[in-house]
């Protein structure tokens, strides 16, 4: 699995039109939160009790065509959990899977607040809120 900041992800997916970028959150982060513009959203786990979605790898096979080699890059809050799912793809054959560092929201601040150090959001990059 290859990590990329999110100005280097957001050059990667300019470069790489056939990539798909996947936003890995619980639905109420990319609704409420926000998300990168051009994102899906297949949560790698969701509420209410936060299990591991089973349909994950099914999903992200679908969304890429079937194709294990086509590019598929993660995102997630901070960069950690897009790493447990990029694992799984991998284990289920992906072969050109990326983890963006720092995630949308960055790590946490001296007031153990998000969107201040680091991440997709704080980088001024593409993003919606619905």
């Amino acid at each position: 699995m290859d990590h990329l900041t999110p100005q280097q992800t957001a050059e990667f997916l300019k470069k790489e039109p056939t990539a798909v970028f996947v936003d890995c959150r619980s639905e109420m982060e990319f609704l409420f939160v926000g998300h990168p513009v051009g994102a899906l959203m297949i949560p790698w786990n969701d509420g209410p009790d936060w299990d591991i979605n089973p349909h994950f790898v099914g999903q992200v096979k679908k969304a890429v065509g079937h194709s294990t080699n086509r590019p598929v890059v993660l995102i997630c809050r901070s960069g950690n959990r897009s790493v447990d799912a990029g694992l799984a793809l991998e284990a289920a054959g992906f072969s050109n899977v990326t983890n963006v560092l720092e995630g949308f929201e960055g790590d946490l601040d001296g007031h153990h607040q998000r969107g201040k150090l680091g991440g997709w959001r704080h980088a001024g990059l593409p993003w919606e809120q619905v």
